[in-house]
C-alpha cells in the first residue's frame, strides 16, 4: 500500500477529536475513560532502546522467562496430591466434568495418580517429585516462589500461550518482552533488548508472535539467537563486503531513510534507520557474548552445556551471559513437554524423567550461578507452561500402558525466582483431587501484572495508543499479587 494511503488509514475519529480547535475534543475523551489519559512514553526514534527510568523504583531490573512448550504435568512435578493417589483408577466424579470441554477426552475418564515420588525439601518444605531431582538442592529450592493457584481462559496450545504473552489469545498484540523493552530501554545499546533462544529446533505454539513487537514499533520484538552456528541470521556481512564498505553502505541508507521519513512521516522508516544500526553493533557484540567458550569448564559441567551444541543447557548459560551484558529480557522457549502418553517419550514415567534431565540440571545451575554473581536479587526468573494438566488420563491413551493427562486450564503450577519474589514460599492451593483452585486464585493477566510491577510499572499506565485506543499487556484486567513480593 501507498505509504501516504496507510497513513491516512490510520487515522481516527478520535485522532480529528484530539486535534480539533484547542483539543476540546481530547478533554472530553478523556472524561469518558474516568479522568486519566493515556500518555505514551518519550521514546527517541533514533535511539528507541535508550535507558528508562519506569514509573516507580523497581526490584527486578531484567527477565529470563523459562517457557516449557505444551506445559509440563504440574500433579507430577509440584502439586502433590496424596488423595488423588489413593483414588487411582475410580471414574472422574461427574461434578468435575459437567459444562467442561477438554482437548482430546470424552465420556467419564479414570482419575490417575502420579506415578512419581514425591517428598519434601529445603526449609520450606516444599513437595517436589523424582523427575526434578535438581531443583529439590536446598540452595535452589529456596530460592523459588511456587504459585500452585495460576488458571487460564484456553484449553488448546497457541492461544493458551499468546494469552500468557500478549495478554490476548489472538495474534497482533505485543509480547510480554516487548512491553518490557519499550518501558524500560535496555542497558547495552549494543545488544538486542529482547533476545529469544530456542531448544528442541521447534518454534512456540503461537509462533513469532510469542515473541513479537505487534503494534508497537519493530525494534521492540524478540531478535532470535542461536546457540550453534550463525548467533544471528543475516546480520554477518555477505562475502566481499567488509566493515568499512557496510558502514559507507548503511549511511546511503540512512540518507535514504532520512529523506523518506521526512516526506511521508511514517514511525516505522525511523525505527528501521535504528534496527540497521544496532545490527551493525550486534556484528561485533553477539558473537562475543554468545562464546560460552569464555566460560570455565566447571561452569559448563554444572550446567551441562556443551560448546558449538543447540541444547537447553547451552540456552540457559547464554540467558545468564546476556543478563550480565546488559539484555533487559531473555526469553527461552523448550518444546517437548506436551505430555498425553501418545508415545514413551510423552508419558509421565520414563518420558518425563528424559525431558526433565534436560532441563532440571541447567535450570537448577541458572539459579545458583545467578545468586554467586549477585545477580539474582536484580533478575526475575519465570518457569512455566500455557496451562495445566488434567487429574485423569487422557482419552485417546485411557487403556495403554504408557500414561499422559489432556490439556487443563483451571489449576496449574508455576514459578518465580530472585527479581523481588519471595523465595521458599508456595502460594495457592487447588482442592484435593487438583480441579480447582480453593485458595489465592491467580489468573494469568495477575501474573502479568505482577511481573510489571516488579519491573517497576503500573500495568495499568504502561498503554500504546493504536488506532484511537490506549491499549496495555494486561488489556482491561489484571491485579498485582502483592503476597509474592518479597
Amino acid at each position: 500500500m501507498n505509504p501516504l494511503l496507510q497513513r491516512v488509514q490510520l487515522q481516527t475519529r478520535r485522532h480529528f477529536l484530539a486535534g480539533s480547535g484547542i483539543g476540546l475534543g481530547a478533554m472530553a475523551l478523556s472524561t469518558l475513560g474516568g479522568g486519566t489519559a493515556s500518555a505514551d512514553l518519550a521514546i527517541d526514534a533514533m535511539q528507541p532502546l535508550a535507558e528508562r527510568q519506569p514509573h516507580f523504583p523497581a526490584k527486578a531490573k531484567r527477565v529470563i522467562y523459562l517457557h516449557l512448550t505444551g506445559s509440563p504435568p504440574n500433579l507430577d512435578c509440584y502439586d502433590y496430591k496424596p488423595e488423588l493417589v489413593r483414588r487411582d483408577g475410580q471414574d472422574c466424579p461427574s461434578s468435575f466434568l459437567e459444562g467442561r470441554t477438554f482437548a482430546f477426552t470424552s465420556g467419564v475418564p479414570k482419575l490417575m495418580g502420579t506415578p512419581r515420588k514425591f517428598s519434601q525439601h529445603g526449609q520450606s518444605g516444599t513437595w517436589l517429585s523424582d523427575a526434578v531431582p535438581n531443583l529439590q538442592d536446598p540452595e535452589v529450592v529456596d530460592e523459588l516462589c511456587f504459585v500452585h493457584s495460576v488458571h487460564s481462559d484456553q484449553f488448546n496450545h497457541a492461544p493458551a500461550e499468546l494469552l500468557i504473552y500478549t495478554g490476548s489469545p489472538r495474534s497482533g498484540r505485543p509480547s510480554l518482552g516487548a512491553w518490557a523493552t519499550y518501558g524500560l530501554g535496555t542497558e547495552n545499546q549494543d545488544l538486542p533488548g529482547f533476545v529469544v533462544l530456542i531448544s528442541s529446533g521447534v518454534q512456540p505454539n503461537g509462533g513469532i508472535n510469542s515473541f513479537g513487537s505487534g503494534f508497537l514499533p519493530s525494534v521492540f520484538q524478540g531478535v532470535q539467537c542461536r546457540s550453534k552456528g550463525d548467533p544471528v541470521l543475516y546480520a554477518s556481512d555477505p562475502e566481499g563486503m567488509n566493515r568499512s564498505l557496510r558502514r559507507r553502505s548503511l549511511d546511503a541508507l540512512r540518507q535514504l531513510n532520512e529523506y523518506q521519513a521526512s516526506q511521508l512521516g511514517h514511525p516505522e522508516t525511523l525505527t528501521r534507520i535504528a534496527q540497521y544500526e544496532l545490527a551493525f553493533r550486534m556484528q561485533a557484540s553477539v558473537p562475543d557474548v554468545m562464546d560460552i567458550t569464555q566460560e570455565t569448564q566447571t561452569t559448563l559441567d554444572d550446567y551441562g552445556a556443551k560448546p558449538g551444541e543447540a541444547s537447553f543447557a547451552n540456552n540457559c548459560l547464554l540467558a545468564r551471559r546476556l543478563v550480565e551484558d546488559g539484555v533487559r529480557y531473555v526469553q527461552l522457549f523448550d518444546w517437548g513437554w506436551d505430555f498425553h502418553g501418545t508415545s514413551e517419550a510423552t508419558g509421565l514415567t520414563s518420558g518425563l524423567t528424559n525431558k526433565w534431565a534436560a532441563t532440571d540440571k541447567p535450570i537448577a545451575a541458572l539459579i545458583k550461578d545467578l545468586k554467586r554473581r549477585g545477580l539474582l536479587d536484580e533478575t526475575l526468573v519465570v518457569c512455566g507452561g500455557e496451562f495445566g494438566r488434567t487429574p485423569f488420563r487422557e482419552g485417546r491413551t485411557a487403556g495403554s500402558k504408557v500414561l499422559g493427562r489432556d490439556h487443563y486450564p483451571d489449576c496449574f503450577t508455576m514459578w518465580m525466582a530472585g527479581g523481588g519474589v519471595k523465595g521458599g514460599l508456595n502460594y495457592g492451593q487447588t482442592d484435593e483431587l487438583g480441579f480447582s483452585v480453593t485458595e489465592n486464585p491467580v489468573h494469568v493477566h495477575d501474573l502479568q501484572a505482577t511481573i510489571m510491577h516488579l519491573l517497576g510499572f503500573d500495568h495499568e499506565r504502561l498503554t500504546y495508543r493504536f488506532q484511537g485506543r490506549d491499549f496495555r499487556l494486561t488489556d482491561v484486567h489484571g491485579h498485582v499479587v502483592r503476597d509474592l513480593l518479597a
